[in-house]
């Protein structure tokens, strides 16, 4: 494990977690389109607007940002100025969980004190889509620490996920794990185009059974529990299953829209008509390169719209 220290000499500190439970937590902190700067744990804050999340680690050393925000809200700019005037300390570390622009835009606020890390996976996308984000300075493979401040941030690198490149931010003394656009529950994911579908589902009970882990910050909306991994994974099974297994039957694309509605989750799960449509095209996609049918061309049946 690779592991970063705190530009300071780095000191260590008594763990004490804020006297909130995480049912209280979770309910009291509704998510809204305000900006906002919510504190979790001793250390560990919540930040963000319009319904989406980033991470703030503060230590008398310095911070730890996680992700961007939207481009042209001046949300980032904002965080900046917050964390200058409430704290007290420069951001000394910004993490980019993945390259999605919308996560990780305005980054390059922070170039003048902090250093950017992310996975090695993700430095050809920011450069190819030309994002707007810091460039990472220190790139890791499966995983690596961030001391800074007596406080461990852990980096996390579970194999192609939600893109080639999502990482997840841990801080295990605190019970805190940032996953955005990972920790899902029953929000549906409006299409798996980017997404390495059964390495998600092995990263998902990972994530599920990860020790040190008392809440999860997702990308979107309130905070929530480990449990989420495994309700969404349950729907990705599902989908995943039904799709192949009529594949398999020889059926048209056209054919398996009819077939794959997906009522057992209906209610419960967030589902539209049009993002079950798209996550059936994308799982289709996938499982085309996944398998070989029985044709004699060797080509699989497919309708052309």
């Amino acid at each position: 494990m690779k592991r970063v220290k705190g530009q300071l000499p780095a000191r260590r500190l008594l763990f004490l977690m804020a006297v909130v439970s995480l049912a209280g937590a979770a309910s009291a902190q509704e998510w809204g389109s305000e900006r906002s700067i919510d504190r979790l744990t001793e250390h560990v804050y919540r930040w963000g607007a319009d319904g989406q999340n980033g991470m703030l680690v503060v230590t008398p050393e310095g911070a730890v940002v996680a992700d961007g925000h939207y481009c042209g809200r001046g949300h980032v700019p904002w965080l900046k100025s917050e964390i200058e005037s409430r704290f007290g300390v420069p951001v000394r570390y910004v993490v980019l969980s993945h390259d999605h622009q919308s996560h990780i835009c305005e980054t390059e606020v922070f170039a003048d004190t902090a250093i950017a890390v992310g996975h090695r996976n993700l430095l050809p996308h920011l450069v190819r889509e030309g994002r707007r984000a810091l460039i990472p300075q220190v790139t890791f493979e499966e995983s690596l620490d961030i001391d800074l401040g007596g406080v461990k941030v852990t980096l996390i690198y579970l194999g192609p996920l939600h893109s080639d490149n999502l990482i997840q931010v841990h801080v295990p003394a605190e019970g805190v794990l940032y996953a955005p656009d990972f920790a899902r529950g029953t929000n549906i994911f409006p299409d798996f185009r980017d997404m390495d579908v059964d390495n998600m589902l092995d990263a998902l009970l990972t994530a599920g059974h990860m020790p040190d882990v008392e809440m999860v910050i997702p990308g979107h909306g309130n905070l929530k529990t480990q449990d989420n991994f495994l309700v969404y994974r349950r729907y990705l099974v599902s989908i995943r299953e039904q799709v192949l297994a009529h594949m398999v039957a020889s059926r048209t694309l056209d054919e398996i829209h009819g077939l794959v509605t997906m009522e057992e989750f209906r209610g419960e799960y967030n589902i539209s008509d049009a993002s079950l449509r798209n996550n059936i095209d994308s799982m289709y996609d996938y499982l085309y390169r996944y398998r070989e049918p029985n044709s004699p061309a060797g080509l699989p049946v497919r309708a052309v719209d």
